[in-house]
């Protein structure tokens, strides 16, 4: 039976000798295909083997018109999508073989419990990636720090969040 959860974690299947990358390439496939971050063009990227996500500037993500910067907004969405997607991969770095179905289970539950942004600077820029980082990660949540940068490698952002599975 193919469920809407079976699409968001990517078809994984519990493999005794899973390959870590190839989990990490569905969950980024899975949320490349959100209506959501399609909507924003946003995406998804497997860089040397960690997840970030990539954004390009576009007239429809322009905040403020009189100084052409990103949308707060626009930075808070990619932040969380970085901070939730790799929470969920380190859920499955975290996992054995034996655990894969809980952390499948858990992958599907992850959600946004609380976040905090800090907005550094403008969004002014070509393009902009942010990446993420586990402060903690433990049985029913996790806590991330995200970073957004633009094109130039100067920080536009720079969240905290808590994520419950």
């Amino acid at each position: 039976m193919n469920t809407s959860q079976d699409k968001w974690t990517g078809h994984i299947k519990f493999d005794p000798q899973f390959d870590l990358q190839v989990v990490l390439a569905q969950l980024v496939q899975a949320f490349n295909a959100s209506p959501f971050l399609l909507h924003n063009m946003m995406q998804m990227r497997l860089v040397d083997g960690e997840i970030q996500a990539y954004i390009e500037m576009q007239p429809s993500l322009i905040g403020n018109a009189a100084f052409q910067i990103l949308h707060g907004g626009v930075a808070a969405t990619v932040l969380d999508s970085i901070g939730g997607i790799v929470a969920m991969g380190e859920l499955y770095k975290q996992a054995s073989a034996d655990t894969l179905p809980e952390t499948t289970q858990k992958v599907a539950r992850l959600a946004t419990v609380d976040m905090r942004v800090d907005y550094l600077a403008p969004g002014r820029g070509q393009y902009f990636t942010a990446t993420a980082e586990v402060l903690r990660l433990g049985r029913k949540s996790c806590t991330m720090r995200m970073l957004l940068i633009n094109d130039q490698g100067q920080s536009i952002a720079a969240g905290i969040a808590s994520y419950a599975y």
